[in-house]
């Protein structure tokens, strides 16, 4: 069945509740009035509070008000509402963390909730934002480091800050964290983005991590058209088109499919990219085509690859393979992972819509 004749709002629909029974629990599993992500479905036993996947959350958050946006409706409202209060009284009663990051992505949801996310918005984003500017020092030639009290500075941390700066009208700090990653870690042999430089002490860059993550590309991207829209300047939208032909070339397969990074942090890197991927396909003409064949190549393989269970489908950690059936240990029972294949039907069904 081709894309166009599938509907993906019913398909993220299916997506959005399946994640939801399984994953969307009162803190603890009894606070009133709280709902938090559940890190893992089938959980191991015993279980425990450690770790806090901090920005796991931020990204259920966003997947919430993508279901939102396509499908208002009144309880969903309330939920968002009273996740993201939850988040903060998760987290120790504060907003921030260690990782820049962290809560860069945090940023983003809250930003994007809008009236949504209820008071959280206003309470967490000047915090967030003060922290960012704190992030950004000269060594490495600029940039802001993963997180504090560390010598590296990654494209995690500066791809989602300037997004949500550039979202807050910050344009020109933005720009510079932009270019920074253009200059320091866009790999000029392959086009595509490395995940970061470690720092001497003198504050020169000691060394350059080669690693390619989906989600850099993502976040590159979608920095790069957030400016296209926001500066103008060409170079904006040379870059986007730049990442995006050298993910088709160099990082997805000859059917589109990128590939996974496994379960943990790894499980939300590919539907990030897709995130942005629709970002791109809506914002910049000169993207459309391209951006939406990714997106829409990559949701059929998901969907093609889920494992019908009892609550509904369960998506792979490989989109372009069979989803096993999830239990303690494989990758499938992560939140990340579904959040991913959910994201990514969010962001079919925002490019049908469209």
């Amino acid at each position: 069945m081709a894309a166009g004749d599938v509907d993906w709002r019913e398909r993220a629909g299916v997506a959005e509740r399946a994640v939801v029974r399984r994953h969307l629990r009162r803190i603890g599993g009894v606070l009133p009035g709280t709902r938090i992500g559940r890190v893992r479905w089938p959980r191991r036993r015993p279980t425990w509070p450690v770790p806090w996947h901090y920005w796991w959350q931020a990204h259920l958050l966003d997947c919430l008000i993508d279901a939102q946006l396509r499908a208002p409706n009144r309880s969903r409202a309330k939920a968002i509402a009273a996740f993201a209060r939850s988040v903060r009284l998760r987290n120790g009663g504060s907003w921030l963390n260690r990782y820049y990051d962290d809560i860069a992505w945090l940023g983003l949801a809250l930003q994007r909730g809008g009236t949504l996310v209820g008071r959280s918005g206003p309470s967490a984003l000047p915090r967030i934002l003060g922290r960012l500017h704190d992030g950004w020092t000269e060594h490495g030639g600029g940039g802001i480091w993963w997180r504090r009290d560390d010598d590296f500075k990654a494209a995690p941390a500066n791809g989602p800050a300037a997004i949500l700066l550039a979202r807050d009208g910050q344009v020109e700090f933005a720009a510079a964290i932009t270019d920074w990653m253009a200059e320091t870690l866009v790999d000029p042999d392959t086009g595509l983005v490395r995940d970061g430089v470690r720092v001497a002490p003198d504050g020169s860059v000691r060394a350059v991590e080669p690693y390619v993550y989906t989600y850099n590309q993502g976040v590159y991207l979608g920095a790069c058209v957030e400016l296209a829209a926001r500066d103008g300047h060409q170079r904006w939208t040379d870059r986007a088109l730049a990442v995006v032909d050298a993910v088709r070339q160099r990082l997805a397969g000859p059917d589109g499919v990128l590939p996974g990074s496994g379960g943990g942090d790894g499980g939300l890197f590919a539907g990030i990219t897709a995130r942005y991927l629709a970002d791109a396909a809506l914002r910049l003409p000169e993207l459309a085509d391209a951006a939406r064949e990714l997106v829409f190549a990559n949701a059929e393989a998901v969907w093609k690859g889920r494992a019908e269970i009892h609550g509904g489908p369960v998506f792979s950690a490989q989109w372009r393979d069979p989803a096993p059936e999830p239990r303690p240990g494989l990758a499938e029972a992560d939140l990340s992972v579904q959040l991913s294949g959910w994201m990514l039907l969010e962001a079919a069904a925002r490019l049908q819509e469209a």
